[in-house]
Order: structure tokens, then C-alpha cells, then sequence
């Protein structure tokens, strides 16, 4: 049977939509899916995919346009201020994970340099996993996000490192210094251009494509895959590439639109992606090496985020932000299986070690999505345990007051700042809580009282004084972060006036169920219309009183009103 690259693809993706109804319907990740779906219509199953270099180059467009995106969102000056913990998390990882891993590869019988191969491995977190989980729970801007992106670019370049040891293990056993200055020098020449084209050219250049929709998107792509193929030139990898090509665009004021039409191909050759890490991964010869495999898979799953969350916690930052960072570094990279399998191919360790490290990276990329799915439940428990080291909070800068406030306001984007301005024309005593170091900047600028850190964390709204407040505003669009906030509330501070955001009717309902006393929704009830009811009423709970019953009663006529189906949908 002759085969062609449209009818493998039209196989491929007719099996992943059946295997991720399949997930779907248990209610599993559906990123398991993609890779269980690549592992079906591998060798190690039906076989159906034989244009792999086709396969391969749709993997690495998605890689790039993931990336590419990312970096579109991304401001440069909040890793400045996150530098010390993303050094330290990627360093203390690098030595405490590959020293444990060599310790164990030796007693289990491996040479040193097998050994210290696998614990390099064991080393690297996927960027793919983390950034597209970050991506679909909306984390990339939240402090956790931004301390995992950053460990993930430090490892990146390690990577780039660890390649070059394992190519010139083959013919001198060590790297040449000069191509390590060589590496630097490019580095240096191509941040440095990108730095002076995002500050002029790109301006202008963007600013006269934009008239054609069609044209912006063709450019955007073509910056971002060309600046990436520069770096991979030079020696770097393709997502550090892709990565600062969205870095430097992203002070156009067209970002946004140029985002907006990058996912729906993103998400498309982001499936490819995992569909052929799952191929990839054979498992014929598993069998024997299951031991040595689970052993080492529970040193990245224990191992790493205890490291980063000790880095966290030491450098002060609460228990919830090293937790919820340390969830998303839980698993081993595809590239420590391709650096395993240059290895093999070089000759430096044995065929075995491939095998054990597709079994490590299948069991730590099932395990860590669980676990990031799951992260909210899972602090919840971690919670409860009291170890210091874990959140020691010696560093903090935002632990600026212990005053009682009257308001408190969490979140100052999505319209945080017209109820700023409401509690100043009321002449309300109020605090601001964002972990965004910008806002933060922007608060003390203006001389208001701020706690700088994560709203879901207990500690940080104890410290706010929030049992004893009037009202509570929150702004943030996290659904779960406000029903968290709302249960609280309602434990400490029964009383309270709590107003939060809900993206929909599902989410209004369920935060009025909580004991909300009034949801906005976009489009609906926004920050203006909200901030002149609170300075109509003055804040008075009771006159609330009557209008969440009116607003309740009105979410429930839309509802009504509704196609029968749609309704189903909603509720």
C-alpha cells in the first residue's frame, strides 16, 4: 500500500479524536490522549506513521508557535525581579537531582558515566507540558507561572550545554573553550539585535502591516519562525528562539491580535507535537528496566519539587507559589530522551538507558499532568502539614502593613483601579493585594497600601486583616481562586460585603451559592457600574441585599430564556 503524507495524517487524527472523546468522557487530561494516541499509531502498535521527518517538522512548527505565543505575553522586567529563585531553583535541581540520580544509576550497577548521563536527564522539565498546561489553566502571568517559565529557560540553556558535552564526548571527551566563547558571542550578537529591533524597527514595521489583518499574520509568523531558526543556527534550540521572538514583539500594540490568530494553528500542530512524542516512545523492550525506571521516576515526582520549593521558601515566597511551581517541574523533558538517544548512538552509554528513560518520561508526564490538573486540591491537603522551610517569608518586601483596613482590594487589572478610585472619593481606609510586580510598582508610586503576593493564600489575607473588613472587591479571573477567596471569607468573616468576578452565569451561580453578595460579569455588570453601586449604597450590605436578589433572579430569566440544550450546557 502506498503511502503519502495526507492520508497518514487523516489516520492520525481520526484516531487522537477517538481516544480523546475517549478521555474526555472519563474525564481524563486530554493531553494523555494526544501521546497514548501517538503510541497507538506507533511501532509499537499499528505502525501508520512513516513520513516521519514530516511528522517531526509539524512537532517543532508547534514547539515554536507555542513558544512564539508565550513570549508575546511575556514582560522581560518581571524576570529580572524573579532572577535569584530561578537561579537558584535550576541550580540547586541541576546539583541535588543529578547527584542523587548518580548515586542511585551506581548502585544499581550503571558505569559513572551512564550514571551521570541519566541524572541529567532527570534534570531537565518539559517545556512543552508546562508551558501548554500554563497556557490552558491561564498561569502565565501569575507568579508560580512566571517562576516556572523562568527555571525552564535556565534549563534550556543547560540543554544546549549538555548537548555539546555529549558530541564532543565522542571525539575529544570534553568541550572546547572555544566554542563555549563562540556560543557566547552569538548569544550576546543576537539579544543585542533583537533588543534594538523591538525598540525601532519592529515599531514601524508592525504599525504599517497592521492595515492588512492577512499581512500581520503573515509577518508574525514569519518573525517568530525566522528569529528561531537564527538561534538554532547559531546552536541554540528552537524554543529559546521562538521564545524571544515573541519577547521582542511584544510591545507592539497589535499583540493581541496577532496572538488571537496564532492559537487555532497552535493548537493544531501542538497536538502533532505530542501525537509524535507518544509515537516516539516505544515500549517493546520496557519490560526488564521497570525497576531502575520507577526508582529514578520518583526522584524527578519527589525530588525536584522539593527542591523548588525549598528555594522558594528560603528566598521567602509563600507556601502556595513554591507548591504550585514546584507541581509544574514534576516531570522529565523530551529532550532528555533525544539527548539520551544521541548518547546511545554515540556510543557513550548503552541501549538500556534509552529504554529506562521513555519509561521515566511516560510515567513522569502521566503523573505531573495529574498532579498540575489536581494542583488545588493537592495544596489543600499539603497545606495542613506545618514545615517551615517551605515558607519561611524572610525576604518579602509586600509584607508592608498590619493595619485594619475597611476595604481590601484584590487584583488591580480586569478594573481594580475604578474601585481604587471609588474608596479614595469615599475616603475608605484600603489595601491592594497582586502578585503582579508592575501593579506593585505602579501602588507605591501612588502611595497605596499593597501586600505583594498570591490572594489564595491564607497567610497573606490573615496578614491583610480580612476577618475584620467591610468589603471585599475581588477582580481576579481565576474561577477557582474566587470561590477559594468567597468559602474563606465566609468561614472568617461571615459579614463581610464580597464582591468577585465570574466570566459566565455557571460561575456567577456558583459563587452567589458560596455566598457572594454580588457577581460581576462582563458585558453585564462591569468595575464602573459596580464602583458607583458601592458609592451609592456606601457599601451598606442590606441595600446589597436586595440587588443580589434582583440580580439572581435575573441570571436565572437568562437561563430560561435560553434553547433547552444551551441551558444544559450552562448549568
Amino acid at each position: 500500500m502506498e503511502h503519502n503524507v495526507f492520508s497518514e495524517l487523516s489516520l492520525v487524527i481520526v484516531i487522537t479524536v477517538l481516544v480523546s472523546i475517549i478521555m474526555k468522557l472519563i474525564k481524563q487530561p486530554l493531553i494523555l490522549g494526544y501521546i497514548l494516541a501517538g503510541l497507538i499509531v506507533g511501532p509499537s502498535a499499528l505502525n501508520l506513521i512513516h513520513s516521519k521527518e514530516t511528522f517531526e517538522a509539524f512537532s517543532e512548527i508547534g514547539i515554536a508557535l507555542l513558544l512564539f505565543i508565550i513570549g508575546l505575553g511575556m514582560r522581560i522586567g518581571e524576570f529580572k525581579r524573579l532572577g535569584k529563585v530561578v537561579f537558584i531553583g535550576a541550580l540547586g535541581t541541576l546539583s541535588l537531582i543529578t547527584m542523587t540520580a548518580f548515586a542511585a544509576a551506581t548502585t544499581l550497577g550503571f558505569s559513572k558515566t551512564e550514571a551521570f548521563i541519566i541524572g541529567l536527564a532527570l534534570f531537565f522539565s518539559s517545556t512543552i507540558i508546562i508551558v501548554k498546561l500554563l497556557s490552558d489553566k491561564k498561569e502565565t502571568t501569575r507568579l508560580h507561572g512566571q517562576i516556572a517559565i523562568g527555571i525552564i529557560l535556565v534549563e534550556d540553556v543547560i540543554a544546549t550545554l549538555a548537548l555539546l558535552f555529549i558530541v564532543a564526548g565522542k571525539n575529544n571527551g570534553g568541550i572546547d573553550l572555544n566554542t563555549l566563547l563562540v556560543l557566547g558571542a552569538k548569544s550576546i550578537f543576537l539579544l543585542l539585535f533583537l533588543a534594538i529591533a523591538s525598540r525601532t524597527m519592529l515599531p514601524k514595521v508592525s504599525k504599517y502591516i497592521a492595515s492588512s489583518q492577512e499581512l500581520l499574520f503573515l509577518f508574525a509568523i514569519g518573525w517568530g519562525f525566522g528569529i528561531a531558526t537564527l538561534f538554532h543556527l547559531a546552536g541554540f534550540s528552537i524554543e529559546i528562539g521562538a521564545l524571544f521572538a515573541g519577547v521582542a514583539l511584544s510591545a507592539s500594540p497589535f499583540v493581541q491580535e496577532i496572538a488571537s490568530r496564532l492559537r487555532p494553528l497552535r493548537d493544531f500542530f501542538i497536538v502533532l507535537f505530542f501525537i509524535t512524542l507518544g509515537e516516539q516512545m516505544e515500549i517493546a523492550n520496557l519490560g526488564s528496566v521497570i525497576i531502575p525506571a520507577l526508582i529514578f521516576s520518583l526522584i524527578v515526582i519527589i525530588g525536584k519539587p522539593t527542591i523548588i520549593m525549598l528555594a522558594s521558601g528560603l528566598l521567602g515566597y509563600p507556601k502556595r507559589v513554591g507548591f504550585k511551581a514546584a507541581i509544574y517541574l514534576s516531570q522529565i523533558s523530551e529532550f532528555s530522551i533525544i539527548m539520551v538517544l544521541l548518547a546511545v548512538n554515540e556510543g557513550i552509554v548503552g541501549p538500556e538507558i534509552g529504554a529506562i528513560i521513555t519509561l521515566v518520561a511516560i510515567t513522569t508526564i502521566a503523573s505531573s499532568t495529574y498532579l498540575i490538573h489536581y494542583d488545588e486540591k493537592l495544596f489543600r491537603l499539603f497545606d495542613k502539614i506545618n514545615i517551615p522551610l517551605f515558607d519561611k517569608r524572610t525576604n518579602f518586601k509586600e509584607r508592608k502593613s498590619q493595619k485594619t483596613y475597611q476595604n481590601v482590594l484584590l487584583g488591580y487589572h480586569h478594573g481594580g483601579h475604578e474601585f481604587m478610585k471609588t474608596f479614595q472619593e469615599m475616603r475608605k481606609k484600603f489595601l491592594v493585594i497582586d502578585y503582579d510586580p508592575e501593579v506593585i510598582e505602579i501602588l507605591e508610586h501612588h502611595k497605596v497600601d499593597y501586600l505583594y503576593g498570591d490572594a489564595t493564600d491564607i497567610e497573606l489575607l490573615d496578614e491583610a486583616g480580612i476577618e475584620r473588613s467591610q468589603l471585599v472587591v475581588s477582580t481576579i479571573v481565576d474561577h477557582d481562586a474566587n470561590c477559594f477567596i468567597g468559602r474563606y471569607l465566609m468561614q472568617v468573616n461571615p459579614d463581610v460585603l464580597f464582591i468577585s468576578h465570574a466570566a459566565n452565569i455557571k460561575e456567577a451561580n456558583d459563587l452567589y451559592d458560596i455566598g457572594a453578595s454580588y457577581v460581576m460579569i462582563p458585558h453585564h455588570v462591569g468595575s464602573e457600574k459596580m464602583s458607583a453601586l458601592i458609592k451609592k449604597t456606601g457599601g451598606d450590605k442590606e441595600a446589597f441585599r436586595r440587588h443580589r436578589q434582583k440580580h439572581i433572579a435575573s441570571l436565572a430569566a437568562r437561563i430560561n430564556a435560553m434553547p433547552e440544550s444551551v441551558q444544559t450546557n450552562r448549568q
